[in-house]
């Protein structure tokens, strides 16, 4: 089973875009790995479709498992994001291109069967007659969930900028919140901005913000001169790490559309953003 290496990239990349989270995902593909070398794969002709349903049916499960304990989401949560050096886009590139944090976040809101339909057909162009045996229904009712799922991602807010622009927002952004200059802050964001917070249990912030107004006041609110703010990639886009007393306090994304913010998701949990950051601090 040594060849099944090779398909490690591609697998975590699925599992890292149904679950939303590295340390799930790579928990996933090690268990297909231990599945897949107890079964044995010298009669499979199709190795890498073998294992993407031996993956997709893990994280199924996990999927399934997290609805069944709905007590143990915390309002607000916002996928660990991919944190790389601005300096090093290819390393970003192993998880974050095409799955920006904005799209992870509308995902969550799907149900498991939705979430997986969509994933694997839309994404990985797994055939529905493949995706209906996973998930133990027919084609079309396979092709319907995908569907729903796929009317929900275009709500989305992708990047359209390169990244030295999405920088050039994100700087102006943080530069009218420290001088406390309202005005230009609605500037730099959309109408319909959008700002998903996840505290963790600190509940530091917690929660959804929409509008421009609204963003606006609670970046004023937060605003801290003493920051330092590290400029990174966030599953490929301009983000930044904020450090406070020379410790990783956040990690903010952005999703730049058309020279304004269309969406913000920070992560302030401590609990988790010391890891999310290791490999650029």
């Amino acid at each position: 089973m040594i060849e099944t290496w090779a398909h490690r990239r591609f697998l975590v990349g699925l599992a890292y875009r149904m679950l939303g989270s590295l340390a799930e995902a790579d928990d996933a593909v090690q268990e297909a790995w231990l599945r897949a070398s107890r079964a044995g794969g010298g009669g499979v002709d199709n190795l890498g479709g073998w294992l993407t349903t031996i993956v997709a049916r893990i994280c199924l499960n996990v999927l399934r498992a997290r609805r069944a304990h709905p007590e143990e989401q915390l309002d607000g949560h916002v996928p660990d994001p991919v944190v790389a050096p601005e300096h090093d886009p290819e390393q970003a590139a192993l998880l974050g291109d095409a799955v920006g944090l904005a799209l992870l976040v509308v995902l969550e809101t799907l149900t498991p069967a939705e979430r997986v339909a969509f994933v694997l057909h839309d994404t990985f162009a797994v055939p529905f007659a493949d995706v209906a045996r996973l998930l133990e229904t027919t084609p079309e009712a396979a092709r319907q969930l995908a569907s729903r799922g796929r009317r929900r991602v275009r709500t989305a807010a992708l990047p359209s900028e390169t990244i030295d622009a999405q920088r050039e927002v994100v700087d102006a952004f943080f530069a009218a919140a420290r001088r406390g200059d309202f005005e230009a802050l609605l500037a730099v964001l959309h109408p319909d901005v959008v700002w998903n917070g996840d505290g963790g249990v600190m509940r530091r912030f917690s929660g959804r913000l929409t509008g421009a107004a609204e963003v606006a006041a609670r970046a004023l609110e937060s605003a801290n001169a003493k920051g330092v703010l590290r400029p990174v990639l966030v599953n490929g886009s301009a983000g930044v790490v904020v450090e406070l007393k020379g410790r990783p306090f956040a990690v903010v994304a952005f999703a730049v559309v058309d020279g304004r913010i269309a969406q913000i998701d920070s992560i302030t949990d401590p609990a988790r953003v010391p890891a999310l950051v290791a490999s650029v601090l």
